[in-house]
């Protein structure tokens, strides 16, 4: 495998496509959302049915950029764990010598 940040550059690696574990929970209401839309879908008029596939369109959009801003935010902080493990009482223990 190439360099891990050029890997996840050129999105061979997803990391929001992998759970570090499948939960019970999260299955749970994973179904229970599923179910809700198609019984929602089958019984909401014309008008109210494009409502609502606009409302989830719209809550995925805010979701993902909630999602990406966490990622990067999760992905600094652990740029500055690595920095300060490195780099202690203003000494960069890094540099030679």
């Amino acid at each position: 495998m190439a360099n891990f940040i050029e890997e996840l550059f050129y999105g061979n690696i997803e990391p929001q496509n992998v759970r570090s574990k499948e939960s019970k929970a999260y299955s749970r209401e994973m179904r229970v959302l599923s179910k809700n839309e198609d019984i929602l879908l089958e019984n909401l008029s014309e008008e109210y049915r494009k409502l609502f596939l606009e409302y989830v369109d719209a809550w995925g959009i805010v979701d993902g950029e909630s999602v990406a801003d966490s990622f990067i935010t999760g992905f600094r902080l652990g740029a500055r764990f690595v920095y300060d493990t490195f780099v202690y009482e203003g000494e960069d223990l890094l540099k030679e010598g």
